[in-house]
């Protein structure tokens, strides 16, 4: 399937150097990403571990991966060496391994605190109580030495799968609040730069709401057969 080279330099004409373009590609080829690379670009998203290490090793080692999906803590281990962005925190437990495996290798792993912000109850992320309860936490003098090989820098939400506009504004304004809330928070393990939301139906409608960050597959690799049923 050939991918989508004038879009993308379409979209990354419009982002300019505001809104970082993460390209999903997961369940695609190593040809199809190395089209991407070729143009320059760096950022690729993947949903599975599985599938992201096995990319790794086949591909340039300068792409910076992100981790988008759900992560389960025993799997940590395997991506903690080179992964560039854990974008999908969404317990203090998996905050815990990815801080315990990144000390293992002496490294400090960004990530992104997942909130949850749309309507479907089946998406993960933290809701809003938790999410004051973690930071709350990390801000705490002993969370602060204890965790100092993970750093937090902003947040990530999947909006709701509809293409009602109002109800997606209203979600990614939601998120973006809880943003500027803990944007002021400077902590040894706090430093909050990247709001991600967006993907290739509402990229938008996000960046107009403030994110500066997006995730987007199907415009730039072509459709494929939609798992849970929303295009990425």
């Amino acid at each position: 399937m050939a991918v989508n080279k004038e879009k993308y330099h379409q979209l990354i004409q419009t982002f300019g150097h505001k809104t970082r373009l993460v390209a999903v590609s997961k369940f695609r080829t190593t040809d199809e990403i190395m089209e991407f690379y070729r143009l320059g670009h760096r950022d690729f998203g993947e949903n599975y571990v599985q599938e992201m290490i096995e990319k790794h090793l086949l591909l340039p080692k300068d792409i910076r991966w992100h981790f988008i999906g759900h992560l389960q803590s025993n799997k940590v281990k395997f991506i903690a060496p080179f992964v560039h962005l854990v974008e999908s925190v969404d317990s203090v437990k998996l905050l815990m391994e990815i801080n315990r495996q990144a000390k293992k290798i002496d490294r400090v792993i960004d990530c992104l605190l997942q909130v949850h912000i749309a309507v479907e109850e089946a998406k993960f992320g933290l809701h809003e109580e938790e999410l004051d309860e973690l930071i709350e936490g990390l801000t705490a003098a002993e969370k602060i030495h204890e965790l100092n090989n993970i750093r937090i820098v902003g947040l990530m939400g999947m909006a709701s799968f509809t293409a009602d506009e109002q109800r997606l504004r209203a979600e990614f304004k939601q998120l973006a609040a809880l943003y500027d809330k803990y944007s002021p928070l400077q902590t040894a393990n706090i430093r909050f730069k990247t709001l991600s939301m967006g993907m290739s139906a509402d990229y938008a409608i996000a960046i107009e709401e403030g994110s500066n960050m997006v995730r987007i597959g199907s415009l730039l690799f072509g459709d494929r057969p939609a798992k849970g049923g929303k295009k990425i």
